[in-house]
């Protein structure tokens, strides 16, 4: 069930592909320090500087496991856990007291979602519907005026997360984002005590400490018309956030890991050649990258402009820098992976084993054999351009795996794709008819064929619908019959509400056996594919 103070796909924003949100119109940030050799290493810090197995006073229940007092060797020098920056831990120690924050307000996040299920039951609607009527159309976009007196109020604050003097044009669209958000929030808080004004809600306990056990999952830490929420309902609500700190965990360390083993490669290099490391990172790395040109800076700017605001004139030298950045960041990636080819680094820091959700695959579309031992589930979003780009990996992964593999398709519309949510509908009709697989296919191609977002988005509205049931040879009196009445809406809502469920953020997204895979990339899929098989080639 969705969360009543989050709104779910009607309210949080969902990102694209990128897992990002919408860029915003303004140059591409340069990128931080590439993460290859640094012309002077850092000294490693002490133990006592950081400490990084430190334990906050709340527990996060996020750890993946101990963090390894050998974290890798390098042509036979160690590094140590407390070789990590005191940077890197601290990142750490505030992405698990996200956890412990979050941990401590889901009780009242599953509260708010049971009286909200309660709610639609009683008014026999939707409980999307009634957070669409009470969340979202109560929370109006804000005006050009509105806009104008909040940049002009936080200007200071705007000039300094963006890093420079910021015009109004340049992050207008985030600002509408945040002012929205704010609304929708306050919106959604007013509907919950509205809602909990009329329900009798007891609260037993407050402590959600992570249970170790099936009997704390058990305890019962509220009742909502009587009815319990344990410890183990919170646990399972958290487990997407979990999982996901644990990744960024992992990712940051091992960035760091990488950084430390870099800088081991530059200083046995420069030792060898009897230079410092300065000389040696300027020699291979600075002296090899081709000084930006304006030309360059324009052909960029020109390939990007719909994600750029402002003239050419006005963020050139902004351009120039950044690409500048770009190139040495390549340079070094390549230096450090020609050092790396002679080395002998062995790393022992591993990465978290991703959690296996149940999720639902009945009345869904399905390719391949159904009792097959290994599934592939799909969610994905038909105005999207990465599910569009991921189609011919799929019909491979079909196409190899036989009746080894079924794929199942679910759908994850996005929030920010206008027509997404009516082509599911329609693909849903066309399913109805046993054409769903030519159909969708057909979803893809068009949406393909618009050169902008503006067309990409035609292509996806109900006239074009309508005409592609045509183009198959569908019953279009019984096509426009389902699609006019919204008889799918609820399907593609549970889709989505499943989704989120496990945490779902972008598209399109794949799990094997309910795990999901890390990225797109046929080389990634086919590796959890045999993994799930049994580690068996085909």
């Amino acid at each position: 069930m969705s969360r009543l103070l989050t709104t779910l796909a009607f309210v949080a924003l969902v990102f694209c592909a990128s897992g990002t949100r919408a860029q915003t119109r303004r140059p591409p940030a340069p990128p931080a320090r590439p993460q290859t050799p640094a012309p002077k290493p850092t000294p490693p810090p002490t133990a006592a500087a950081v400490p990084v197995a430190a334990k906050t006073d709340d527990d996060c229940g996020c750890d993946a496991g101990p963090l390894p007092g050998l974290l890798a060797t390098v042509n036979g020098v160690k590094v140590m856990s407390t070789d990590l920056s005191a940077d890197t831990e601290q990142q750490v120690r505030e992405l698990e007291q996200q956890v412990v924050a979050a941990r401590k307000r889901e009780l009242d996040l599953e509260i708010n979602a049971k009286l909200l299920d309660a709610e639609a039951k009683r008014r026999g609607l939707s409980a999307d519907k009634i957070l669409a009527d009470e969340v979202v159309n109560k929370a109006p976009r804000p005006t050009d005026a509105e806009v104008q007196a909040f940049y002009e109020q936080h200007k200071p604050q705007i000039d300094a997360q963006v890093g420079h003097p910021a015009t109004l044009n340049e992050v207008k669209e985030d600002l509408i984002a945040s002012m929205l958000d704010a609304r929708q929030t306050a919106a959604a808080k007013g509907l919950a005590d509205r809602l909990r004004a009329g329900a009798q809600v007891k609260i037993m306990a407050t402590d959600t400490t992570p249970p170790a056990t099936a009997a704390e999952r058990a305890r019962v830490l509220a009742t909502v018309n009587g009815e319990p929420l344990t410890a183990g309902n919170v646990a399972d609500a958290l487990r997407p956030l979990i999982a996901q700190v644990q990744e960024r965990i992992y990712q940051l360390r091992r960035q760091d890991l990488d950084t430390r083993i870099n800088d081991l490669l530059l200083q046995q290099e420069a030792q060898k050649r009897q230079v410092t490391p300065d000389a040696l990172y300027k020699t291979e790395v600075v002296a090899r990258v081709k000084p930006v040109t304006e030309a360059d800076a324009q052909t960029f700017y020109n390939a990007n402009k719909a994600s750029i605001n402002g003239d050419y004139a006005a963020v050139k030298d902004q351009l120039m820098q950044y690409l500048t950045q770009q190139a040495e960041q390549a340079a070094s990636g390549a230096f450090a992976a020609q050092l790396r080819r002679t080395a002998a680094v062995q790393t022992f820091l591993k990465s978290p084993v991703a959690p296996a959700y149940e999720i639902a695959t009945d009345d869904q579309p399905v390719r391949g054999n159904q009792t097959a031992k290994v599934t592939l589930v799909e969610f994905t979003d038909f105005q999207c351009p990465s599910c569009a780009a991921a189609q011919p990996v799929l019909e491979r992964i079909i196409g190899e795996y036989g009746d080894r593999v079924r794929l199942v398709v679910r759908d994850f519309p996005l929030t920010q794709h206008a027509n997404a949510f009516k082509a599911a509908e329609a693909a849903e009709a066309a399913r109805e008819q046993n054409k769903y697989w030519e159909y969708a296919a057909l979803l893809f191609k068009q949406q393909g064929a618009g050169t902008n977002e503006k067309e990409k988005e035609a292509a996806l509205d109900v006239a074009k619908l309508k005409e592609y049931a045509t183009q198959l040879g569908l019953d279009r009196a019984r096509f426009d019959a389902a699609l006019g009445s919204a008889r799918f809406a609820d399907k593609v809502r549970r889709d989505q509400q499943d989704g989120l469920k496990i945490g779902l953020n972008h598209t399109p997204s794949f799990y094997v056996n309910g795990r999901i895979t890390n990225d797109n990339a046929y080389e990634t899929i086919k590796a959890a594919l045999d993994a799930a098989l049994g580690g068996g080639a085909h």
